[in-house]
This record gives structure tokens, sequence and C-alpha cells, in this order.
């Protein structure tokens, strides 16, 4: 589905909100939200608490007193212990909280688009179909939670990596140390950026709070590599500063994880990142 057909079905609204829920230990919790966006699926909550993706809310237009229930798809910006932005939608399709109505669909018109994802535990690749809601959570943070029926259970899915332009492993006469600071493949990036070897401190927040300074081994204008013991997925989306300065003012801007390389002889392991917005 194009994303201006898409963008048309998003209205930007404030309304207050009451999540309701319960917690890992089975804890009842309330919370205070209010929406960013809605849809006629749902749409991005900003909540006053951490959110897991999978779980299911009720959710209370404190305006029009309406409730339903709604399925966490997982964040649409980095989270906090605070809380964060999350997609939402709705449990049982065809309710309506906002108490609005969307304009109904044209002949011909789907409400879901299909992506080619590839769970990141085991490789299966297979297409979805995904709502609005999931492609948000898609285009930002770049994993969903789905059901996998080789591990039989709800795991981790991402763009599948023949669509990210994944790098060819090197030869045997290349060391691992100089394929690990390879930069990332960004499509004609590779013809239209120089390249320059440059240790810069870089700060990666990703979308479930995980926070790290670390350094940058090459940069250009399109994206760069960082190095890290952390575990990143090829098509996550993080959010960096690059360069980050302690004591001085950072611009941070989002990107997406393209690679990662093992280097030998210890657990780091050396990602390759596109920036997807300007500030660089």
């Amino acid at each position: 589905m194009a994303k201006e057909k898409r963008r048309s079905d998003r209205i930007l609204l404030t309304i207050p909100l009451l999540v309701e829920g319960k917690n890992a230990k089975g804890l009842a919790f309330q919370s205070d939200a209010q929406t960013v966006v809605i849809n006629r699926h749902g749409g991005c909550i900003r909540a006053n608490r951490r959110l897991q993706p999978g779980e299911t809310v009720r959710i209370t237009n404190m305006m029009g007193r309406r409730s339903s229930d709604f399925r966490v798809v997982g964040p649409v910006s980095p989270v906090s212990e605070q809380g964060g932005e999350y997609g939402v939608e709705y449990q049982h399709p065809g309710q309506d909280i906002w108490g609005i109505q969307f304009p109904p669909l044209r002949d011909g018109e789907v409400e879901k688009s299909n992506a080619l994802l590839e769970c990141r535990q085991c490789g299966q690749v297979k297409l979805f179909p995904v709502s609005l809601v999931e492609v948000e959570v898609l285009e930002t943070s770049g994993i969903l939670g789905k059901h996998c029926e080789s591990c039989g259970k709800t795991s981790q899915w991402a763009h599948a990596k023949k669509q990210m332009a994944m790098p060819e492993s090197p030869g045997p006469e290349k060391e691992t140390r100089t394929n690990a600071t390879s930069p990332p493949p960004m499509g004609n990036e590779k013809r239209r950026f120089r390249r320059v070897s440059l240790q810069l401190p870089v700060r990666i927040c990703d979308y479930d709070g995980g926070v790290e300074i670390t350094r940058s081994e090459n940069i250009s204008k399109g994206g760069f590599c960082f190095v890290s013991e952390k575990q990143y997925q090829p098509g996550q989306g993080i959010m960096v500063t690059c360069p980050y300065h302690s004591a001085g003012e950072n611009i941070e801007v989002r990107a997406r994880v393209v690679n990662c390389n093992e280097t030998k002889g210890n657990r780091r392991k050396v990602y390759g990142v596109q920036f997807l917005e300007s500030g660089h």
C-alpha cells in the first residue's frame, strides 16, 4: 500500500486515555496515556509506562467514555522507564472508541498490506498480511512479534534479509577485521557517498529503551559502522547520535541496522547503519 494512501487514513489528534492491563507478574495496572495518531485499525499512543509488544490492554477514551481491548504492536519511538509511544490495534476489528467516522474503503481497496518477513531466530521467511499499525511499527522499530511455526512460539520478525542488500561474505584471503569494518551496503550509496575511516563516539538507542555509547569504525553521509557486544538485528530501527558529545548539544536521528559482522577473538560485532533522515 502506498505511503500516501496510508497517511490519508491517519489523523493527528490528542485524546486523553486510560490504559489498563496486567504486568509480567500478573498484577493489574492503570496508566494515563494520550493518542498521538489514530486510524481505523487503532493508532499510536503515548503511555506513561512501558508496555510489552503482544500484550492485550484495555484502553478507555476519557472524553467519550468508550473502551475496547487493544493489542500492543510495538514501540514507534525509543522507550524509557517513564513510558513511550506504541502502536496499538483493536483486538476485535470494526470497533471504534475514537468517535470518528473514517471514509469507507473504495472498490478494490484493501485494509491490509503484505510484507515479506524473516524470523530472526530460525530464519524462516513468510509473507504476512500487516495492518496499518504494524506497517508504522516496521517503519520505526523495524521488528514485529509474530507467531513462528518453526519456533513454535512468538518471535521477532523483520524484513527479509535478501531485501536489504546484505554484503557478500569475504573470501578466505580477507581478514575478518577488514570485512567487519566494510561500510553498510545502501543500494547506490557505494557510488554516491565517499566513506572514510573515522572513529567517533556514537550513542545508540534501541526502541526497547537500551542505550550505549560506543564508537564508529567508518562513516559516510549515508551511514556508518559501529562496534558493540550487544545484539542488534538486521532491519532493526534505532536512534543514533554521531558524533556524540557528552557535554554538548547533540542531534539524534532515526537509523536502521542493515548488516552485522563477527570479529574473531572476542564477542564484539560490527554493525552497518543506514541513516533514515537528515541531520548529517
